[in-house]
């Protein structure tokens, strides 16, 4: 494949484009999500409720850690009452799952909710979470993979910051742990976010690399998650304004005709067509199940995102990674798809 020379043309004239603003290759939007509500940062002594909206705990040590965790950041964690519960591949039955989830959005001494896992199960009762709960009284919700459907419909439906982040279960390493902390317990923005470290040794290291798609510069609130799930939302109340925003992606185990397939769905859509920028995270353990002419995972972005002339850049630490950024879904980023840099413009939580 001939890879796309990156540009840094910034507002070329798009009819679908949403308006730009600025100078130089600088992508600017005032579309997005309206109305933001930061809920109050992560203090030591907080009580974060510890639930499992999807898939079931397997080990009992996933319970300890999660409770482990809690405390080695200085939080009380509160087990909901099901989160041991299994019924087939869910946590409990959605009645179960369900009342965790809502009990810790309307418990006022509840700081933060917590999810322990992914998996499978949080579109079965989507449709049923108190979203008017945590609009009354706003609080961080954490978590990313199946989480991705509930931090969407909740920014979505009530304007308050949710927090693509590593589950209470993790490993967190420093890098994860600095940015969790910087995002979710100070009320200052974060600004430029590190890069992981390429290996000192290798010339041309492929480790931790990022890779420019289309250069230039975008800002706009940061939206995303994983891919699977956000295609589940298409045609529902809870998909996400993605009007000038900085999309990002990530997802795990998936095939790559399946992802060229979901992309394909959400340009049917019309759910690219105003984004201000792309920010793509890795796509854990992707396969390639049709080895008869192959695509490589850059020739199926650059089909959905080269035509939209907006900065794209890969490779983030966005994912099923040990060490990930922690991205507030809603406040205001700028992304530099040339250098590989995303920097959080605001705050994503209050004093």
């Amino acid at each position: 494949m001939t890879r796309p020379a990156a540009s840094n043309a910034g507002c070329e004239a798009r009819t679908t484009s949403p308006p730009c603003k600025g100078v130089g290759n600088l992508r600017r939007s005032d579309y997005g999500v309206k109305n933001v509500i930061r809920p109050p940062r992560l203090a030591r002594g907080s009580r974060v409720a510890l639930v499992a909206p999807a898939g079931p705990l397997l080990e009992r040590d996933d319970l300890a850690r999660a409770e482990s965790l809690c405390r080695a950041l200085g939080y009380e964690p509160a087990l909901g009452r099901n989160t041991a519960e299994r019924h087939g591949y869910f946590a409990g039955t959605d009645d179960q799952r369900l009342a965790d989830l809502n009990d810790a959005l309307r418990d006022p001494d509840v700081a933060a909710i917590w999810c322990i896992r992914g998996g499978y199960g949080t579109t079965r009762i989507l449709d049923r979470v108190d979203f008017d709960a945590l609009a009354r009284r706003p609080k961080p919700l954490i978590g990313h993979s199946d989480i991705t459907a509930i931090l969407n419909a909740a920014t979505r439906r009530t304007g308050v910051v949710t927090f693509h982040a590593p589950m209470a279960r993790a490993a967190m390493p420093p890098f994860s742990r600095r940015h969790f902390e910087r995002v979710l317990a100070s009320a200052e923005p974060a600004g430029r976010l590190e890069r992981l470290p390429e290996p000192a040794d290798v010339l041309l290291p492929r480790e931790n690399r990022i890779a420019a798609l289309r250069g230039g510069v975008a800002e706009g609130p940061l939206i995303g998650g994983n891919l699977t799930l956000l295609q589940c939302l298409v045609g529902t109340p809870h998909f996400p304004d993605l009007d000038g925003a900085i999309l990002f992606l990530e997802d795990v185990g998936e095939d790559l005709y399946r992802v060229d397939r979901m992309l394909a769905h959400l340009r049917m859509a019309g759910a690219l067509d105003r984004l201000a920028g792309l920010a793509v995270g890795r796509f854990t353990d992707l396969k390639r199940a049709m080895t008869d002419g192959a695509l490589g995972f850059d020739e199926v972005l650059a089909t959905y995102f080269l035509p939209l002339a907006i900065p794209v850049a890969y490779g983030f630490p966005i994912g099923h990674i040990d060490d990930q950024w922690t991205l507030p879904l809603g406040v205001r980023a700028r992304l530099d798809a040339d250098t590989g840099e995303l920097e959080l413009l605001e705050a994503a939580v209050s004093g």
